[in-house]
């Protein structure tokens, strides 16, 4: 996301126990990193640098339109 330029909040979850939960019940697992591209989960690290090495990230990073 660095090398990007691509701004972001790293959640620490390692010894609050409530905020592991919660990550593991939004994302239905329980490794860490999950990576969350606005509402969009993306799942862990493997699962982004897929997307990166097919082309398709850049696509998720674009600002995203509001639905009315």
């Amino acid at each position: 996301m660095n090398a990007k330029g691509v701004e972001f909040t790293d959640i620490s979850v390692d010894e609050d126990f409530a905020l592991r939960a919660e990550m593991e019940q939004r994302s239905g697992r329980c490794t860490v990193p999950q990576i969350w591209l606005g509402d969009i989960h993306v799942g862990g690290f493997d699962d982004l640098w897929r997307l990166e090495q097919r082309g398709e990230l850049d696509a998720l990073l674009l600002p995203q339109p509001e639905l009315n």
